[in-house]
Formats: structure tokens, sequence, C-alpha cells
């Protein structure tokens, strides 16, 4: 960075959600560790789940900052869990922002895709302010989930299970009718977003998904820059500890009883911070793990309570809980887990996930093999990914694409998550080759960010927003 100027200034405009809140922080964070003045947009509430990372930065020297919009004492977003899904009306920000911008005039603003409202609201201030925009998602989703917008193929099929291949892309992609999403109109939002765009950050790297990067720049006409896999921008235990929540058991306990465990030896089980499962499909989880006689560490988020009655208690085998404590085979958390801290440990052997792309990117930058049981949003293509095109994890079995709050079921038996665990976790000739090449690609993901593709394209944006403040002083 020319030191006689001054360094870009970054707006970030993270989503109230925790999937796109916390990748947004660290995309934050890492431009401030290449030298860009970042300052990260939000209300007060929600910088009780970051400030603390931020102050370490600050401490480090990085200028990073966090700018608090002002809201009316009796106004608020009331989701402050993480776990705000798609449809959160955030537009009581709007006024604050449009203010926020006028006032400082930064380089450019990257803003989450799911503030539905903020690309015309900064478009139309007429500022000139580069809009940069962060979908959370990774190029091959964009690209399947484009194609069969375009192309239709699910309307040429007879039945929701009858598969169809999605046209164009690099690789043959089966899909069925009943695993595409259903919020047509919040991917048309994404799209018109797109439109009048600067361009497009994307928290993957080239190396992950080369083919995809390609098609998604040339045939689809999007400028964008690859950064990721974020994640790994969070070098120490605090940070890795603390990202996003606080754990809700102390992650001492957690590497402790990691660290008693043989190499590759445990399953990890998360499906994220916005799946509701059916308590019948945790027992049949429970079940399954029984019969694995797999290690394992669960993490039991929140339970779809139908009549508001159900406790979780109900829903495990009479005496599981406590016999998982007693001999260590197993360890149940229940609320936020340091995932990373987790995925990174030596003892952890696969990662079974409901493949939202932090998920996924995390699984994949710490080498893990995964077990892919897709649910909601884009997650049924990020499987396709996994298993079909990097060749490093095994189906369990769904079917179906669920929305946050639509009632589940229990969508896969006993047998198919023993099965599923066993073929992964068993030490066979298939589960070797998927851990080889998922440690492969591991070690792709630390290499583009430590001065290879990722490196060098955040470098590149900062340059080109740095040769446009020449230009326009």
């Amino acid at each position: 960075m020319d030191s006689k100027s001054h360094p870009v200034e970054m707006f970030f405009f993270p989503y109230v959600g925790g999937g796109h809140q916390i990748p947004m922080i660290d995309l934050a964070r890492m431009f401030a560790a290449h030298g860009a003045k970042s300052t990260i947009i939000s209300t007060a509430k929600h910088t009780l789940s970051f400030q603390k990372s931020i102050l370490r930065d600050q401490q480090s020297g990085h200028q990073i900052f966090i700018q608090t919009l002002q809201l009316p004492d009796n106004v608020d977003i009331a989701d402050t869990d993480m776990s705000a899904p798609p449809q959160t009306d955030t537009s009581m920000l709007q006024e604050p922002l449009k203010s926020l911008l006028l006032q400082c005039q930064p380089d450019c603003i990257v803003h989450d895709v799911f503030h539905r409202w903020a690309a015309d609201a900064i478009d139309n201030l007429e500022l000139d302010i580069p809009r940069i925009v962060f979908t959370g998602n990774g190029c091959f989703s964009n690209c399947a989930r484009e194609n069969i917008t375009k192309f239709k193929p699910d309307e040429m099929v007879g039945s929701d299970y009858e598969p169809f291949v999605v046209p164009g892309l690099p690789d043959r992609i089966e899909l069925t009718r009943s695993q595409l999403p259903v919020f047509r109109v919040i991917q048309q939002h994404m799209r018109k977003s797109q439109e009048k765009c600067f361009g497009v950050v994307v928290n993957s790297f080239y190396e992950l998904e080369p083919a995809y990067v390609e098609y998604f720049k040339k045939e689809l006409g999007n400028k964008a820059w690859l950064i990721g896999p974020v994640s790994l921008y969070n070098r120490n235990i605090a940070d890795k500890a603390e990202r996003g929540k606080k754990g809700s058991i102390d992650e001492q306990s957690i590497l402790s009883w990691l660290d008693s465990k043989e190499p590759h030896s445990v399953l990890y089980i998360s499906f994220g911070s916005l799946a509701r499962l059916a308590p019948e499909q945790l027992l049949e989880i429970a079940y399954g793990l029984l019969a694995s006689n797999q290690p394992f560490i669960w993490v039991v988020g929140k339970v779809f309570k139908a009549n508001g009655k159900e406790k979780l208690e109900n829903w495990l085998p009479r005496g599981f809980e406590e016999e998982m404590t007693e001999s260590r085979k197993g360890l149940i958390i229940r609320g936020w887990a340091p995932q990373l801290l987790i995925l990174e440990h030596s003892s952890v052997g696969g990662f079974m996930t409901h493949c939202g792309w932090n998920s996924t990117l995390e699984g994949v930058s710490c080498g893990v093999p995964m077990i892919t049981w897709p649910m909601s949003a884009e997650q049924f293509y990020n499987e396709k990914l996994i298993t079909d095109v990097l060749k490093i994890g095994f189906k369990v079995g769904s079917l179906d694409w669920l929305s946050w709050n639509m009632e589940p079921r229990a969508a896969v038996g006993r047998d198919k998550v023993e099965e599923a665990v066993k073929r992964l976790m068993g030490g066979g000739e298939e589960a070797v080759e998927k851990r080889n090449k998922a440690r492969q690609i591991g070690e792709m993901a630390k290499r583009a960010v430590e001065g290879g593709s990722s490196y060098k394209d955040a470098i590149a944006l900062i340059k080109e927003l740095k040769d446009r403040q020449k230009t326009n002083p």
C-alpha cells in the first residue's frame, strides 16, 4: 500500500443471519489484514457477536472499525441469535445506511444480497460508490441455479423424484425437482442485485471449482474476485472459539475430549444454525450412531416443536446421553460449537453436514471428508459439488428440499445413517481415497490464502479500488 496516499476504505454491510454474517466479518478482517481500511456496518445488538475479534485485530495494528447504525429506541431486528432466515426484513436499516454513505462516501461498499433493498437504495444515491455483492455461495451453485432457471430441465420430467441433467455445465450433474429451492423470489432478488454492481466477491478459491469459476465469469458474465476460504483468516484459538457465538461448552473441554481419541476416528455432526430437525429424526440419528459404534461429536441444534411441548430428552434413546458421556464414546453439544477448532483437530476423520456453504468450505479447508445431508437453500447443489465433482464425500440419501419453517419429518432412517457412517469412517479403500483427496484440497485452500490465488484476487481488488481512487480524487 502506498504510504503517501490514503488506504482504500471499504464498507462491509453483513446480513443478520449467522450463515452470512460470520463470513462477511471474516471478509472485512481479511481485507484489513491486506492493508485496506475496513468498516463493518451493523446494529448495536448484532455487533456483540464479533466485537472482541475486531478489538484483537485493532490491537494487532489493523485498520478495522465498527460503525453502528442508529435506530429508534423501540425498533430493532428481533433475531440476534445467528438464525435469521433469508426473509428477515432489514429495511429499517435503509435510512441510517443512506445517511452514513452520504456522510462518509467510502471507496466501495460490500453488501449482502439478502438485504434485498440495498442495491436500489445505494444505486439511487448516485454517489458513484462501487457496490460489490456478497452472495454467501460458491460458483458451482450459482452456475447450477442459473442454468436451471434458463433451461428449465425440471419441467421436462414426469415426477418430483425423476432425475434430470442440468444443461450446459462442465460436469454431468443430476438433480430432482424435490431437491430444488422454492425461494424463486429470493433468487430473482439475487440476480437483480448483481445487474448493476461493480462486481461480486465469492467465498471460494479457484482451485476448488476452476471450471465453474470460468463459467461464472465468462458464460454468466460476472466480474468476480474469489477470496476464500475466509474462515482461514481466523488464526488464533480465541478467534476460532468465539467465531459467531461463544460455544455452549468451553473449548478446552472439547479439545481435551478430542485429544483422547485416535487420529481420524471421530465423526463430527452438525446441521448449521438454521436447520430444525424433527424429534423423530434425532432419534434415527442416535440409533444410527449407536449401531455404527463410531466416536462422535454431535451438535444438536434447534428442534422443530410442532406443538411447543416436545422436549429433546424424549427423542433420544433412554439412557443414550448418559451412556455416551460415561463411556466417552460420544460428546453431545447443545447450542453453539467452535466448529473450526473441532474440524481442524487431528482426531476428526469425517463431517456429517447439511452442506451449507460455510460448513462445506470449513470441512474442505480442514481436509475432512463428508457425509452429505442437504436440507434447504442451495445445499443440494453443494452436495453435488462435494460428492460428484470433488468426490470427497458420501450421500446419506436426503431427497427433499424443506424451508426452515416447514414441518420436517424423519426423512433418513437409522439404517442409512449407520451405513453412511461406516462407509466414511470404516477405513475401506474408497474412504481412504476420499480422505486423501480431501487432505490435498485442504492444502490447496491454505496455499490459496497464503499468497496464492485468493490472496492475489484480494490484492487485485484493492489495487483496482486504489486506481479508481486516484482517478476520482
